[in-house]
């Protein structure tokens, strides 16, 4: 599939675009932004090989989730040399809301809990999709470009969460997807007193 049917595709999945406040606010912390854009990588690579210790029996599991944790670890390191090139200093950042209030949506305990970590794994790849897509025509020559070239990588990972999620459950998963979509729109949309890769709208906009 091209990249662009791949982000038709997302911005149809995800309903709302990143606000442009947001893109304003990216431009002004870029060093915020790698740096958090880092810890993002790191961290969906530790979710991806969670998932692996968890669920052992899992074929398809394994094979989507080890080629996924390697894929984000890659991006992680390259991350972390475009900042090393730039003078910033990776340092310890706190998290977004972003994450922690999809992950509170989560029900806890077997099949239930798996689907909903294969959904909120789904929504977290396709923002970041949307979100690079709509910041790269902003940057300078060479962000632009690996911004771009994370495009296709970001939203396979969308799709294998999402394809996952379905086949592991034993009922049809779109109204958990709808419930977990307008969460993820709300936390997008919604003010947020601190920037980083996945919050919300900058308070002061």
């Amino acid at each position: 599939m091209k990249i662009e049917q791949v982000l038709d595709e997302i911005r149809q999945f995800l309903h709302i675009e990143t606000p442009d406040a947001w893109i304003d606010e990216a431009l002004k912390q870029q060093d915020v932004l790698l740096i958090d854009h880092a810890n993002c990588e790191k961290k969906a690579a530790t979710t991806a090989m969670n998932l692996l210790y968890k669920h052992i029996d899992r074929d398809d599991l394994l094979k989507k989730m080890s080629q996924l944790a390697r894929e984000e670890l890659l991006h992680f390191e390259q991350v972390v040399n475009i900042m090393q090139e730039r003078g910033i200093r990776y340092r310890a950042v706190s998290s977004s809301r972003y994450a922690s209030g999809l992950r509170d949506a989560v029900r806890k305990g077997g099949e239930h809990e798996l689907i909903d970590v294969l959904i909120v794994g789904a929504f977290i790849e396709a923002r970041s999709c949307e979100r690079f897509a709509k910041l790269a025509p902003f940057l300078d020559d060479k962000l632009a470009r690996f911004y771009r070239s994370l495009l296709r990588s970001e939203g396979r990972h969308y799709q294998d969460y999402l394809a996952l999620a379905q086949q592991y459950s034993a009922v049809d998963i779109t109204d958990r997807v709808a419930a977990f979509r307008q969460l993820e729109n709300e936390l997008i949309a919604s003010p947020d007193p601190e920037f980083r890769f996945h919050s919300g709208v900058p308070s002061a906009a």
